[in-house]
């Protein structure tokens, strides 16, 4: 579930320090060239995607230096004959929450907002509202409860999957939990956070958040195979693969990790993973909803971190937001204005169940990796796209995965 993304940044932060075997990706066209790291990177995907059980996945790599390369392992459904492409349309889980934190930020830089604003401003429901400011919520250290961890709500989603639920509702599940600190005296990753972001955009432009996200983001920068769907909509525009899990959301509540007799009978085969394409995505909404194929997140991301979507300094103050997410461990992952860094860096990564993506460009080499699969969590919890990023990067920057 995208509450636990952030075991996805620890894994990616060290990025440069056989039942749904995937089919090998066919070879490039005649005449064409692959760049020196492909040809050691392929079969290693290959491998990881064994591995993992990973049902599809596109992995994109976009270099001045070292080369563009774009492959695509597996197929849209499990034990199918249908390749994945890289146009195939995905649910980007947390990569959306970059997307609510930039209409913020864009509120901000038009005078709407306040990075100080106290959140009761704009909601007075908010325990404690007076003293967590808007800059806390973005940066994960307002100390509120995560709606996502509820139970109630996990079980809601496996047996009523297309369940419509309000940004309220999943605001109030969140501010009922106990506050895991005072306001700015830790990091605690929460998409109650989110929520009220979206909420408060709402409130400040008259719009939904839908509207505001494809007129601020999406349309600028021609993202058209992306959007921020209605919460009443499940689809998955075509083309596109399902999205598969092998635990329950109340079976992964606490941990990713399958039991052993779960995880074994993965890779033998006798246990086939659920399909939750369709699960409506309502339950992650602001902080996860968003739905995008490879080329536009990458064209997001080189601009979400290389500045076009903010004015100059409020885009320096962004990158220079990010604070490690543990005091300790410095050269560890960090997390600022609606914004994760992971090694050089800078982006995010997305967890839901069914789908897995990574987002991140280094804007000192101006190297662009992005990496989706079809199936997250893997059975042994861990986050499939962004352990292949990690190899990719590994490879590009010669320190191994």
């Amino acid at each position: 579930m995208i509450s636990r993304v952030i075991a996805a940044l620890s894994a990616a932060a060290v990025l440069v320090t056989a039942a749904c075997a995937a089919p090998p990706a066919p070879p490039p066209p005649s005449g064409a060239s692959l760049p020196a790291y492909a040809e050691t990177l392929q079969p290693e995907l290959e491998r990881l995607a064994r591995d993992m059980l990973v049902t599809g996945l596109v992995a994109q790599v976009r270099s001045p230096d070292l080369g563009d390369w774009t492959t695509a392992i597996g197929t849209r459904t499990f034990r199918g004959t249908e390749p994945v492409r890289a146009e195939d349309h995905i649910r980007i889980g947390s990569v959306t929450k970059t997307w609510t934190g930039t209409v913020v930020l864009q509120l901000v830089d038009e005078g709407a907002l306040r990075l100080e604003d106290p959140v009761a401003t704009y909601r007075p429901d908010v325990p404690n509202g007076q003293n967590i400011t808007i800059e806390q919520l973005l940066t994960m250290r307002s100390g509120l409860g995560n709606y996502t961890t509820s139970i109630e709500l996990s079980r809601t989603m496996d047996t009523a999957p297309a369940t419509v639920f309000s940004p309220d509702e999943l605001i109030a599940i969140g501010l009922a939990m106990p506050p895991q600190f005072p306001p700015g005296a830790g990091f605690y990753y929460s998409n109650t956070n989110t929520a009220l972001l979206g909420r408060i955009v709402e409130q400040v432009t008259g719009n939904p958040l839908e509207t505001e996200i494809q007129g601020r983001i999406l349309n600028p920068l021609g993202m058209t195979g992306s959007s921020f769907p209605a919460r009443t909509s499940a689809l998955l525009p075509d083309p596109h693969p399902q999205g598969y899990t092998y635990g329950t959301n109340v079976e992964t509540a606490e941990s990713n990790v399958l039991s052993p007799e779960k995880q074994e009978a993965a890779r033998d085969g006798t246990l086939a993973p659920l399909d939750v394409t369709n699960t409506n995505p309502s339950w992650a909404w602001a902080a996860g909803a968003g739905i995008s194929t490879t080329d536009d997140l990458a064209r997001y991301v080189e601009a979400l971190v290389g500045g076009g979507l903010l004015s100059p300094a409020l885009q320096e103050a962004r990158l220079n937001s990010i604070q490690p997410i543990d005091p300790a461990a410095p050269d560890g992952p960090g997390y600022g204005l609606a914004l994760a860094r992971f090694g050089p860096f800078y982006g995010h990564t997305g967890e839901l169940p069914g789908f897995n993506t990574f987002a991140g460009y280094d804007p000192e080499r101006r190297t662009t990796v992005v990496v989706w699969t079809s199936l997250a969590p893997s059975p042994d919890g861990r986050d499939p796209a962004a352990e292949m990023a990690r190899t990719i990067i590994g490879e590009l920057y010669g320190t191994g995965s």
